[in-house]
């Protein structure tokens, strides 16, 4: 225990050190939302404002359209994540139930593509979605985010499908249950955690990504909520600071909501009560 307790109070002084990094710019962007303008440009800051104002957030909704801006974001960030996970989830089970030399070629092929940068891939996209004729339009861009959260949601139903027992499967059939009865009542539910976070993860990527929204929507009205962030930074690079501090607030909240709401589901034992003793 003596030996044990030195390395165990460096560990958790490395996790807070850790929290405090990554909470540092989220609690000063909230700080300086809440700023006036002569606290913005004093040059002694404060972590908390002397003179709270919404102002900032007055002003943030009074030049560009957030709340349309949000919807957007909205609609294609959900229809990504349900598109998503409902490929993904029949093609998990086959990859990770079938050890053939195709499922470990489609594997490998989802590692290696994650490695692919955007500038790799607009081209592409661009000209497929100019013969769809999905251009500047909220369709064409949840295909695409489709088309990038589903490597990775493939690969992570895979990991969750192969932690299912085969067993379970095995119990059900000799039970009587066909092949679709024990994917829906056996499998599906414990892979119910797998898929919350695989969700989650889509969603996520889809309401926080700007590069791709820049350059297939260009029309003020299709446009997503970090696009429209930009147009807080004038023609010479000054940025409206509180009114961005306002509204990048605003923009992460939704990920926050969302992620507090499913925690739960996502650290929660994805094989509880299967298996009784």
């Amino acid at each position: 225990m003596r030996t044990g307790t030195p390395a165990r109070v460096g560990q958790y002084t490395a996790l807070l050190a850790y929290l405090v990094f990554l909470a540092f710019p989220f609690l000063w962007l909230v700080s300086t939302a809440f700023k006036p303008p002569r606290e913005l440009g004093s040059l002694h800051p404060t972590w908390i404002p002397k003179d709270p104002t919404l102002a900032n957030f007055r002003q943030a909704f009074d030049e560009q359209p957030l709340l349309h801006a949000a919807l957007n974001s909205l609609l294609a960030a959900l229809a990504a994540a349900v598109v998503a996970v409902l490929i993904a989830t029949p093609m998990a089970y086959v990859v990770a139930r079938r050890r053939t030399r195709l499922a470990k070629a489609v594997t490998g092929w989802v590692v290696v593509s994650q490695a692919f940068p955007f500038v790799l891939l607009i081209i592409p996209l661009f000209l497929v979605l100019k013969n769809l004729r999905l251009i500047n339009s909220v369709p064409g861009l949840v295909l695409v985010y489709v088309v990038w959260a589903l490597p990775f949601a493939l690969w992570m139903l895979a990991g969750y499908v192969r932690a299912v027992p085969p067993e379970l499967e095995e119990a059900a059939a000799v039970d009587g249950a066909g092949r679709v009865r024990t994917l829906v009542s056996v499998t599906a539910p414990l892979l119910a955690p797998g898929i919350v976070a695989t969700a989650l993860f889509a969603f996520i990527t889809a309401w926080n990504e700007f590069f791709f929204a820049l350059v297939l929507l260009k029309t003020p009205e299709k446009q997503t909520l970090p696009v429209v962030l930009t147009h807080f930074i004038g023609a010479e690079g000054v940025a409206d600071l509180g009114p961005l501090a306002a509204a990048a607030f605003l923009a992460t909240l939704p990920s926050l909501v969302v992620f507090a709401l499913i925690q739960r589901r996502i650290t929660g034992g994805m094989l509880t009560g299967a298996v009784k003793s």
